[in-house]
């Protein structure tokens, strides 16, 4: 099937639909003007501190520097949440939330993303599951409490020459050590998921509540890399008898039956929608 004829597909199956699934990779950030961490150079690029150390991304993203060194750790994730709240979201967000709102079951979002951009277009937070966690909140390095709490209020000032993060350190809350985004990271045996386990149990009543519905999944920006979020799409769609639209300029391929757009993100939201 062409473009052209997937696009029409696309559309059909969003206008009949009377609930909508929306899933997304890094890849739906692309076009906010997000990093591309895809590979080393892209990497690299958006942090060329770490480019002279000659750490890789899955290297740097890992809770060991938080023990090891707190500076560099809190350089790297306090430039990314100070990155995320400076971003506009891009103008695909705001026809998601559109034709989202309008459906008579409403919508629910499932995203390995850790930014928050669904929130700040305007989705409702109770209608997200962030699988890897948020860099908008932060928890107890060591888990002290069990707590996660918001980093509304806390700002990281980082030097970028040395590329370290100045003092006061985020800290946590009850026994004072330093405290880590709410992120699974590589290699984290200390992730605190309560916070996405309960969004994700929201996500499974929201189907029960809806499984007589026709669902639509919208997928978009979701790579092979980490696959969670391709998984989630097709486990959806088999499990419900839901149509996938998968939107990916590179790994745009779709089980039979389902709908590929190879397209990058918000290119391919104003198109189907």
């Amino acid at each position: 099937m062409n473009l052209e004829n997937s696009i029409e597909k696309a559309q059909k199956v969003i206008k009949e639909a009377n609930g909508l699934i929306i899933t997304a990779g890094a890849g739906i950030g692309v076009d906010s003007g997000l990093p591309d961490f895809r590979g080393n150079e892209g990497f690299w690029k958006a942090y060329p501190a770490i480019a002279k150390l000659g750490i890789n991304f899955t290297y740097m993203a890992n809770p060991k520097w938080f023990e090891d060194n707190p500076k560099l750790a809190w350089a790297f994730y306090g430039h990314r949440l100070n990155l995320y709240r400076k971003t506009i979201p891009h103008g695909g967000f705001k026809e998601l939330l559109k034709i989202a709102n309008s459906k008579k079951g409403g919508y629910f979002i499932f995203t390995s993303n850790v930014d928050g951009q669904f929130q700040k277009a305007g989705f409702d937070e109770n209608r997200v599951v962030e699988c890897h966690g948020s860099i908008q909140h932060f928890q107890c390095k060591n888990n002290c409490h069990n707590e996660i709490w918001s980093a509304k209020d806390i700002e990281v000032s980082i030097d970028m020459e040395t590329f370290e993060a100045k003092e006061p350190l985020p800290k946590c809350k009850e026994c004072g050590v330093i405290a880590r985004p709410n992120i699974l990271m590589f290699g984290d045996w200390g992730w605190n998921s309560n916070r996405s386990d309960a969004q994700d149990l929201k996500l499974k009543n929201w189907l029960n509540l809806h499984k007589d519905f026709k669902l639509a999944i919208v997928e978009i920006g979701a790579g092979k890399a980490v696959p969670t979020v391709r998984y989630t799409s097709e486990n959806i769609a088999q499990n419900f008898n839901a149509t996938l639209i998968r939107i990916n300029p590179r790994d745009f391929n779709v089980p039979t039956n389902h709908i590929s757009i190879a397209l990058g993100g918000e290119e391919g939201i104003k198109r189907i929608i």
